[in-house]
């Protein structure tokens, strides 16, 4: 048994979350006799990534141990730290991985699979939020308490659970890479979020773009709104759709009138100026 500060290579946020408990290095253990940690907050790896790494394993081995602790269940580990590379050996045709054994209960476990995860990018953003729910529903943490832990401002933590509030639809889209943090964080609280969703999607609007878009939907249209032809607004929302900036159009019965952008930043006035510029 030695200290865990006296053993390299197993990751800096790892390292100082170990501190100083006693672990047993330089240990071989059978891939069969490992099983996922039931605490990893991570649920889908990247196939390509895996492969990627599959073939690193191949031509040099697995150069950070697989942390782990005592199973009581058929296995005789589970795996706290390092389960990719633990899928990755097995498809590279290992048999054998190189393990580092730690006392760890559910909570630590937890603690230092939410840790590796985000530290590396690992994690998309609602597997990140569901790890920061579980601290703090099974294990008492508050939203200051997670955030000193993990490094991350309290900000950053409120709104990672904020993005589990949204209808299950959207979180999968969020799981599924099709919307990104940033536009998810913008849905939250309305009530046609899953429609505003699907265009985002659908028009592949960026965060900027959304956020317009949401505006559009929230302020108050004018009464004389009522009065103005339909097909003059959905030209206006076909627009607003188009370039993810509020137009208003005015037509009058002569069918004179004008068309207004309604640019709110520098980049938005330039993204008109280009469209323009590349149409006509």
């Amino acid at each position: 048994m030695i200290s865990f500060k006296s053993k390299k290579g197993l990751g800096r946020g790892l390292s100082s979350l170990i501190g100083e408990r006693k672990v047993s290095s330089n240990i071989k253990a059978n891939i069969s006799d490992l099983i996922r940690n039931k605490y990893q907050p991570r649920k889908k790896f990247d196939e390509a990534s895996l492969d990627e790494l599959a073939e690193s394993i191949k031509s040099r081995g697995i150069i950070q141990p697989i942390i782990v602790r005592v199973s009581n269940g058929d296995a005789k580990y589970e795996i706290i730290a390092g389960e990719r590379r633990w899928i990755a050996a097995q498809n590279a045709g290992l048999h054998e991985v190189p393990i580092v054994v730690i006392d760890a209960d559910d909570k630590k476990a937890l603690e230092f699979g939410i840790v590796e995860n985000v530290q590396r990018h690992d994690l998309n953003a609602i597997e990140e939020a569901e790890g920061y729910k579980r601290l703090i529903e099974e294990f008492s943490y508050d939203q200051e308490q997670v955030a000193k832990f993990i490094g991350k401002s309290r900000s950053h933590i409120t709104n990672s659970l904020r993005l589990l509030s949204l209808p299950e639809e959207i979180i999968d889209f969020v799981k599924d890479y099709k919307l990104s943090p940033g536009h998810a964080k913008i849905l939250v609280g309305l009530d046609n979020c899953l429609l505003i969703a699907k265009k985002v999607i659908s028009k592949k609007l960026s965060v900027r773009q959304t956020e317009n878009l949401v505006r559009f939907y929230k302020t108050p249209k004018k009464k004389l709104l009522n009065d103005k032809d339909p097909n003059i607004r959905i030209l206006e929302q076909n627009l607003i759709d188009k370039i993810g900036i509020n137009v208003e159009i005015k037509n009058k019965k002569s069918n004179k009138g004008s068309i207004t952008f309604n640019y709110q930043e520098l980049d938005q006035l330039n993204r008109i100026i280009d469209l323009i510029k590349k149409n006509y």
